[in-house]
């Protein structure tokens, strides 16, 4: 008898809300259901209530790749980063933005080490009452655009909306787009892992431009 090679894939769901289980928890697991469909593994990491500070620019991250303050849920958070084979990073929405402790985390996780993200699947889901999604996701995709990360899509912005996880249930359409996403990201992580022994990752390169003449 002839079994298949089995991969074992994962996704990191970073829960960037302080309310473990209120609004973009109910999304993230919308999300979850899906890929545990497809046989891919979920955690869902709550960053929690207690500070995160911001990054202070020492540089010390590029020497070890964690942070350098290591009081907070920084280096835990960027550790199940790194091992993960998809992100997704989700958020409620706070004056049009996303929750100022969630970008805290991911200006230190992606300065730290964001060349051990590359070519990892990603994606940003938003939570809000009425508006200010489309901002909020424009913020969060760019950690993924300037890390060479696949942003992966559904059929609409990535964003529920309601003021409690039952008003967000109700939100069919925001709960199929959640849906969609999760069908999409194990699409696209299947068929990463199908070419990765025929289509090479492309080589990265790097030119900075400090300064304009």
């Amino acid at each position: 008898m002839q079994f298949q090679n089995i991969i074992i894939m994962n996704v990191l769901l970073i829960n960037g809300s302080p309310n473990k289980s209120g609004c973009t928890f109910t999304a993230l697991s919308e999300i979850a259901v899906e890929l545990e469909k497809q046989d891919i593994y979920t955690h869902i990491f709550h960053i929690g209530t207690k500070a995160i500070r911001g990054c202070v620019a020492c540089g010390k991250c590029k020497e070890t790749g964690h942070c350098s303050y290591s009081g907070d849920v920084v280096n835990k958070c960027l550790d199940l980063m790194k091992k993960a084979d998809g992100i997704i990073v989700g958020s409620p929405v706070y004056y049009a933005s996303p929750n100022g402790a969630l970008l805290a985390l991911l200006d230190r996780a992606f300065y730290a080490n964001n060349g051990a993200f590359a070519y990892k699947p990603a994606a940003a889901i938003v939570s809000c009452r009425r508006a200010g999604t489309s901002s909020s996701l424009d913020v969060l995709n760019k950690y993924f655009l300037g890390s060479n990360m696949p942003v992966v899509p559904s059929q609409y912005w990535n964003e529920v909306h309601g003021k409690t996880p039952d008003e967000v249930r109700q939100d069919l359409e925001g709960m199929q787009i959640m849906q969609t996403l999760g069908r999409n990201m194990a699409w696209l992580l299947k068929c990463i892992a199908a070419a990765h022994k025929t289509v090479p990752y492309p080589e990265p390169v790097r030119q900075r431009t400090n300064f304009i003449r």
